[in-house]
């Protein structure tokens, strides 16, 4: 089940929401949500619930623990540590064993046979807000939670269980216990879970669909007749795709708690239009940026240290952040890759509070086609597809510069790609303070009345995209 179905949104979500507003008190409440959650969990493969209720478990026993002893006692350090081996067992086994024994075949010829384990859907986010509960216990910045439901809740909450945002325990530890919504976030809510489904079903799909037909990524022989124009345009919606597909989840993700009363944090802040590559990290999947800052670069030293030991520490948190993307070496150059530019930034260009005017051009310049390059590197798992498009680029593949198929994609998809290009910027923030242009009576009351249908027509419109499409899965569903 993804949010995109048009089952989840007129029978899964009117139930769930139709029973958590008939019910009576918190605990009640929770307990609706609770099991929703594990239905909407066990929909894509009921026996992984037993893993995610059992490392819940594992850290909800450690976590009591750890407050029973003290935090930050060394006692409490030991069981802190064992939890997270636990929990990092556990992923590396679902996730990484075939990478490992793949690589180990190829260098050895063994094993024979490597096993082919199904990966649980959403691991890869509740195993890290599952870390970071346990770890913030023993840190002495929260309390145990007392309650394993409640815990078990804050793992499995289906707005954003399967592909995050990445939430803290302590953002919203409050309102498990005791919560209310008001109208005000309840309209936010709907508005913002509508916003998130047009840019899904309207955008992004229609992006996936051009990018799948311009930049193939199975074959060889289909990308050799390509023409550069089809293959640079096809990267460029792949460019638009992931941006609008992820953010897409984060926005419905964000809505769906708001209408519950949970105050999800901004998981993107329109990172297409970052002064940098730097700026660009600052923005894009904000809770996985912040998750390495706090829990690995901060206790490795940050950059409190000598040159040579932040750029070591900057190397293993970027091979960690492509490495947590997937089992596969496209993932963990992807990372690299970026560890490159930000220390380039860093320590060339100086990029910062100070840097130079000429430093800060320069990553403007820059900053948009590096991060194109580092999305084709982000979706061909196969490399040699990726040299291959790479070459195609620079006509080394004997193909054409433009060709019939480049010409059909543009003059056909021409405004639809105009209004990508405009969603990943900040225009409709702009035009929402209208909303609030209260001296100019005229704008303000006009705004509120747009903002007031618009989510009933975005709704409509991407209902009627859906129809016959049955499984649209989010792009990160797959990490």
């Amino acid at each position: 089940m993804v949010f995109s179905s048009l089952f989840f949104i007129f029978a899964f979500l009117v139930i769930c929401y139709t029973l958590y507003a008939a019910a009576r008190g918190i605990r009640a409440r929770n307990i609706i949500l609770l099991v929703s959650s594990l239905i909407f969990y066990a929909w894509g493969g009921p026996a992984f619930v037993l893993l995610l209720c059992l490392e819940t478990l594992f850290c909800y026993i450690s976590a009591l623990i750890i407050d029973r002893i003290g935090p930050r006692s060394r006692r409490a350090r030991a069981t802190a540590w064992i939890c997270a081996g636990f929990c990092l067992a556990l992923l590396i086994i679902f996730k990484y064993t075939g990478f490992f024994l793949g690589n180990l075949q190829l260098l050895t010829g063994l094993p024979k046979i490597i096993p082919a384990i199904t990966l649980p859907i959403g691991i890869s986010f509740y195993t890290f807000q599952l870390l970071s509960y346990v770890i913030d216990v023993y840190r002495g910045e929260v309390e145990a939670q007392k309650r394993y439901t409640n815990l078990l809740l804050y793992a499995s909450l289906f707005h954003q269980c399967i592909a995050g945002p990445i939430v803290r325990y302590a953002d919203v530890a409050r309102e498990i216990e005791q919560r209310s919504v008001t109208w005000d976030d309840a309209a936010r809510g709907v508005s913002r879970f509508a916003i998130g489904l047009a840019k899904k079903a309207l955008l992004a799909n229609g992006c996936a669909m051009i990018a799948d037909t311009l930049l193939p990524s199975a074959s060889t022989t289909d990308l050799l007749g390509l023409s550069a124009v089809s293959l640079l345009l096809g990267g460029l919606c792949y460019m638009l795709q992931i941006y609008l597909d992820f953010s897409a989840y984060s926005d419905m993700a964000i809505g769906m708690g708001l209408m519950v009363g949970f105050h999800y944090k901004e998981n993107f802040n329109y990172p297409y239009a970052a002064s940098s590559v730097t700026d660009f990290w600052r923005r894009w999947h904000i809770s996985l940026s912040t998750f390495f800052r706090d829990y690995v670069y901060i206790p490795l030293g940050g950059n409190r240290v000598k040159v040579s030991r932040h750029i070591l520490n900057m190397l293993i948190v970027w091979g960690l952040t492509g490495f947590w993307h997937g089992a596969s070496w496209n993932f963990i150059l992807w990372g690299l890759y970026y560890f490159v530019w930000l220390v380039v930034e860093k320590y060339a260009l100086h990029i910062g509070k100070n840097a130079p005017l000429w430093g800060k051009i320069l990553a403007r310049i820059w900053v948009l086609p590096v991060v194109y390059f580092g999305w084709l590197l982000f979706r061909f798992d196969d490399l040699s597809l990726l040299f291959d498009t790479l070459r195609g680029f620079v006509l080394a593949n004997g193909n054409q510069f433009f060709d019939l198929t480049a010409q059909t994609q543009l003059s056909g998809n021409c405004f639809f790609l105009a209004l990508c290009i405009l969603a990943c910027f900040p225009i409709a923030p702009a035009l929402g303070k209208l909303r609030e242009a209260k001296r100019i009576p005229p704008l303000y009351y006009a705004a509120n009345a747009i903002a007031a249908v618009i989510p009933a027509i975005l709704v409509v419109l991407s209902a009627l995209a859906l129809i016959g499409d049955s499984y649209n899965p989010f792009l990160y569903f797959r990490f």
